[in-house]
């Protein structure tokens, strides 16, 4: 089994498990339809998110790998969550991102994921990495085309419409070394 290291950190964001601690924070965030509308398309009500903050922390038991919580290292604050999702029937592995709205523009989705993807390639070997997008994600799609992300394709999943942007290895290599 793949094993992701439980911490990382870039220069502005520190990368952890999920814990008890961040469940207010993180049952806010669900039931906010703001943030909530292009990641399964309505709010959560408060044992939906705890089930779904379960699910994340699961799905590290299961593949060695998943979610991570994510802190802004000058503050300590909690601001999101970034990591990864391969679960059985899931149209590949999938790199994906949610910044609390009210710190999102600050280039931190696009930070993390671009460190997430290298670590993706680099230390966990996978040889092509999917996002799963909304049409409608404008914000997230210019992240996705950030990291050399193009659109692969049309999906739905959990009855969400998105696209699935993707990369190969391959052609990321290409894209950073170039770069």
């Amino acid at each position: 089994m793949i094993q992701a290291s439980p911490e990382l950190e870039t220069d502005r964001l520190r990368f952890r498990m999920l814990r008890d601690s961040d469940f207010p924070m993180y049952e806010t965030w669900c039931a906010n339809i703001d943030i909530m509308r292009y990641i399964g398309g309505r709010a959560l009500s408060q044992i939906e998110a705890w089930r779904n903050m379960a699910y994340l922390i699961g799905h590290w038991s299961l593949r060695g790998y998943g979610y991570y919580a994510v802190d802004e290292k000058a503050t300590g604050r909690f601001i999101g969550r970034v990591g990864f999702t391969s679960a059985a029937g899931w149209p590949g592995f999938e790199l994906g991102w949610m910044i609390d709205s009210a710190l999102q523009g600050r280039g931190y989705a696009t930070e993390a994921a671009t460190f997430l993807l290298r670590y993706a390639f680099e230390e966990l070997d996978q040889p092509h990495v999917i996002s799963l997008i909304h049409a409608d994600n404008a914000p997230s799609r210019r992240v996705a085309a950030k990291l050399g992300e193009s659109v692969e394709g049309e999906a739905v999943v959990l009855g969400m419409p998105c696209l699935i942007h993707g990369i190969a290895r391959e052609a990321w290599r290409a894209q950073t070394t170039a770069g």
